[in-house]
């Protein structure tokens, strides 16, 4: 499947409907998993999501991945958007409370949130989900939008049904 996600064309930053987002996903579902399917590479899986999702979810200005590459560090991995910071510790931002935790972090205003670090001056919200291999988390799938409250609870149970499914 190189053609990518074969949906609807949607101009990058367009924050739809949430009913409608939670059903361009739930399109975009089947197509994603087929094209990972057998793939056990983390790597060119995280790059896969990264570019399908991103295509799926127009509302977001980065999409992709910060890997554990320490015990408490986590490095940027495959992605869609501008640049995004290098490295993250645990003790710092959305992405490293989701590490930490190993919960997922919906924050529909990322100035509210205590430590946030700034990667993208535009990003106004955010979803980070832990990447689970063995109980472990190994990276986050990192979620940024331009838009207040740019996704739902809805999405972001849908996508850690994703994760958990394709990483083993």
């Amino acid at each position: 499947m190189s053609e990518g996600i074969l949906l609807a064309k949607v101009a990058r930053g367009t924050l739809l409907p949430e009913a409608d987002r939670v059903a361009r996903l739930e399109l975009a579902l089947p197509q994603i998993r087929a094209a990972v399917a057998g793939e056990t590479d983390e790597v060119a899986l995280q790059a896969t999501l990264a570019c399908l999702l991103w295509e799926t979810l127009p509302q977001t200005n980065w999409c992709g991945f910060y890997r554990r590459v320490e015990e408490r560090l986590l490095a940027v991995g495959p992605y869609q958007g501008g640049m995004g910071c290098l490295r993250i510790p645990f003790d710092r931002g959305v992405c490293g409370a989701c590490a930490r935790t190993g919960t997922t972090q919906l924050v529909p205003d990322v100035h509210a949130f205590p430590g946030h670090i700034a990667c993208d001056g535009a990003t106004r919200s955010e979803l980070v989900i832990p990447v689970r291999v063995g109980g472990r988390v190994v990276a986050v799938l990192d979620l940024d939008s331009s838009h207040l409250d740019g996704f739902s609870p809805a999405e972001a149970r849908i996508l850690e049904d994703l994760l958990a499914c394709t990483f083993q």
